[in-house]
């Protein structure tokens, strides 16, 4: 079943890397007490994402974080090392969360697995977006199909 507006987020474990190494981060903890733009996307380095989703989102963190975001949270089914790195590549440090969904628990505990198999890319996540308040889902966008992305885009975000 999919999650829908005024959910409780399920309790997950998302992994990231910190200078330490790999971080366990914990999803009751991660939105407890905060504001949290969240948005779930297929992958890292697949072409919508790269070129349009993940960028929008670093470029918009400013004016997000002045509309009163405590944190901007990315979360794909890929492992930590790729969501690193692909942060990295598009300057997401210090602005962006990048949250390896990497057995997919998360993504299939809200109902939005999309399969790409056609793609190579199976049991991957939907794109969608999220206004997360104290870990209860306030707004929800889900794009009709994962190329587009004119819903879960951080101007939309921006809108509310």
């Amino acid at each position: 079943m999919r999650i829908q507006t005024n959910d409780r987020l399920p309790v997950a474990r998302f992994k990231t890397i910190t200078p330490s190494g790999i971080t366990d981060l914990e999803s009751d903890k991660l939105f407890a007490g905060r504001k949290v733009a969240l948005f779930g996307l297929p992958g890292a380095y697949t072409p919508v994402c790269s070129a349009s989703h993940l960028p929008g989102y670093v470029t918009s963190h400013d004016q997000l974080k002045a509309a009163g975001f405590d944190e901007i949270c990315c979360v794909s089914v890929n492992d930590p090392f790729v969501m690193d790195a692909w942060g990295k590549q598009h300057c997401a440090g210090g602005k962006i969360t990048m949250l390896s969904d990497s057995d997919g628990s998360f993504t299939r505990a809200i109902g939005l697995v999309a399969d790409l198999g056609a793609f190579g890319l199976h049991d991957r996540s939907e794109r969608y977006s999220m206004i997360v308040e104290d870990g209860v889902v306030k707004k929800l966008e889900i794009e009709k199909t994962v190329f587009d992305h004119d819903r879960t885009s951080a101007i939309c975000m921006l809108r509310d």
